[in-house]
């Protein structure tokens, strides 16, 4: 499903360059739970946000189905991330003024899904990661696990090809990052939902099924 070839990724700072990843060749399949750990600086944030559009390469090819992704448009990247790539980010990035259903909604809005459609498959996905009693709290009431569980059900709403997790366990207590990694589990294992995790929690990559190794922006394990 995803296919990189030869991605490379050059930082610049002042005068000098930063290789923050150096010819990655990767594939990865529909239906994999696959965590990317390594150390701090290793190049694993930077190779989510190149497989999700959030940032261009400095060389090398991302091709998601029959999309290469690396030759769209800025316009276009919007639309790829719109319609094909879920996001799940440490930080939550929950739009606080809105209830956790309106946060899930917010990107079939964006896609033109009719509103009754939109907001019954909110609640559907908020009941599926434990939160159907607070479909309609906003998230200064919620604790860290409970907006996490609304991001990751905001991240299915679109139907995407697959699910980024940037440390999405980083913030949140043992038992709340247990909690949200059965979550994902089940969706994988009973939906084939698509995971692909940057993380240093020993607790994700314990249930991931493909550990791959970063170090120094290049593959170093698997």
């Amino acid at each position: 499903m995803v296919k990189i070839s030869n991605l490379t990724k050059i930082y610049r700072e002042g005068d000098e360059e930063v290789k923050a990843l150096d010819s990655i060749n990767l594939s990865i399949q529909k239906g994999e739970f696959t965590a990317i750990v390594g150390p701090s600086g290793s190049g694993k944030t930077t190779l989510l946000n190149l497989i999700g559009g959030l940032d261009r390469p400095t060389s090398g090819t991302i091709v998601v189905d029959d999309i290469e992704v690396t030759k769209l448009s800025a316009n276009d990247l919007i639309n790829f991330r719109r319609d094909n790539v879920g996001f799940v980010f440490q930080a939550y990035n929950l739009i606080p003024v809105l209830t956790a259903k309106e946060n899930v909604t917010f990107i079939m809005d964006l896609q033109g899904v009719p509103a009754a459609q939109s907001s019954a498959r909110a609640i559907e996905l908020l009941k599926n990661v434990g939160l159907g009693e607070r479909v309609n709290t906003r998230p200064n009431k919620l604790s860290g696990g409970q907006q996490q569980r609304v991001a990751v059900a905001r991240a299915l709403a679109s139907k995407p090809k697959f699910i980024l997790a940037d440390e999405p366990t980083a913030n949140l207590d043992g038992k709340s990052a247990e909690t949200l990694l059965d979550i994902m589990e089940k969706l994988n294992r009973e939906e084939n939902v698509t995971f692909i995790f940057s993380t240093h929690d020993p607790r994700v990559m314990q249930k991931a099924r493909r550990v791959i190794t970063l170090e120094d922006g290049k593959i170093v394990g698997e």
